[in-house]
């Protein structure tokens, strides 16, 4: 048999093993404790923000929803809305459209009696009296008839295909409109065509 090897232990250090054995639970017992109370005042802070967090989660997530509503509700009107002016511009632009039809139907009708005279008086008369309706019927869509002789060449009125020497008049001068232009209020609808003097 082994022996085992034994030191000489005394008793005084016999008793400070004692001691030390029975004493430190106790020692190591008294920080477990503070330890854990102030584990548990941290778990209940921990707890005390989460459920302030989910509050505040709540509280976003409801004004989410109804901010999301609102634009919903929005997006919904801005289309009818869309829809609406868009039925609206149709029904307009048909209307108007018939309206400049129907104020036409006088003016064939003169062509017709004009056509079915046969001397050149009254067809000439007739053609006059068309004209002069033509006229009323353009003014009453408010149209305005680009005349400019004498006038100061405008390109945003004008459209020059000639020019010519004219030492009695100023330079860019209209002498001469070859062919009348329409207008209707800033809208120009046919430029008039003009003699320029340089």
């Amino acid at each position: 048999m082994i022996e085992e090897k034994r030191e000489d232990v005394t008793p005084e250090a016999v008793a400070d093993e004692s001691v030390t054995e029975e004493t430190a639970p106790a020692e190591a017992a008294a920080p477990a404790e503070d330890t854990g109370r102030a584990s548990k005042s941290k778990v209940r802070k921990l707890e005390g923000e989460v459920a302030d967090l989910k509050a505040r989660l709540d509280e976003t997530t409801d004004a989410l929803a109804a901010k999301s509503d609102q634009y919903l509700r929005l997006a919904a009107e801005y289309d009818n809305f869309r829809r609406r002016s868009q039925r609206e511009r149709e029904a307009t632009y048909a209307e108007a459209y018939a309206e400049a039809l129907a104020s036409l139907f006088p003016v064939v009708d003169n062509l017709e009696r004009a056509v079915m005279y046969a001397d050149g008086e009254n067809v000439a008369k007739g053609v006059e009296l068309t004209l002069k309706s033509v006229q009323e019927t353009l003014a009453r869509l408010g149209v305005e008839v680009i005349d400019p002789v004498g006038a100061e060449f405008d390109p945003n009125l004008h459209n020059a295909v000639m020019h010519v020497e004219d030492e009695t008049v100023g330079e860019s001068i209209v002498v001469e409109v070859l062919q009348k232009g329409y207008r209707r209020g800033d809208h120009v609808l046919r430029f008039a065509m003009v003699k320029v003097a340089n």
